[in-house]
């Protein structure tokens, strides 16, 4: 009799704001989006990559990020930036927030994957995390430990500090393949 072995099959889920965000505060880099992609599908077969992307509507600063992160064999999904509130001083406070749309995203494809990366250090992810892991679902996560909440680090199969990946970040002047516009 003959076994037939497959690659465990992944989805990777970045929260691009996310780990832009950590990248330069914690480190004034960027994010090299495929260093990561490369590190996750590594000896594994790549079902979905799906980079998450926020921007000011009307500015389009962001479509050569999202052009990059498509040509790399991310789908891209994009969401305008509203406007929340003005802030004391007439100071605009913008909101755009993935979350759901990522936990929605990972539900839709939980059924062809064995393993699901998820780019973010977001706390809020926990509960999905805990629902994957419930359904025999793999779960890692891959951000910044300074970044990440701690729940999230102790529900993860597996949490990987992003600085650890050979490659990952890049120095914050070099913006061709990693940064991704406020």
């Amino acid at each position: 009799m003959q076994y037939v072995v497959h690659k465990p099959r992944i989805g990777l889920f970045i929260d691009t704001q996310n780990l832009y965000h950590s990248a330069r505060d914690l480190l004034e880099r960027t994010v090299n989006f495929e260093t990561i992609l490369n590190s996750a599908r590594e000896g594994r077969e790549l079902v979905h990559a799906i980079a998450y992307t926020v921007e000011k509507e009307g500015e389009g600063t962001a479509r050569p990020f999202i052009y990059k992160l498509s040509a790399l064999g991310y789908k891209v999904r994009r969401m305008n930036l509203t406007l929340h509130h003005v802030a004391e001083g007439g100071r605009p406070i913008y909101e755009g927030n993935w979350d759901m749309g990522i936990v929605a995203d990972m539900f839709r494809l939980i059924d062809h994957l064995d393993v699901v990366v998820l780019g973010s250090g977001d706390g809020d992810f926990t509960d999905i995390v805990e629902v994957l892991q419930e359904r025999g679902k793999r779960v890692e996560v891959v951000a910044f430990r300074e970044h990440t909440a701690q729940k999230l680090v102790d529900v993860a199969d597996r949490f990987i500090h992003l600085p650890d990946i050979e490659d990952a970040l890049m120095p914050a002047r070099h913006r061709p393949v990693a940064a991704t516009p406020e």
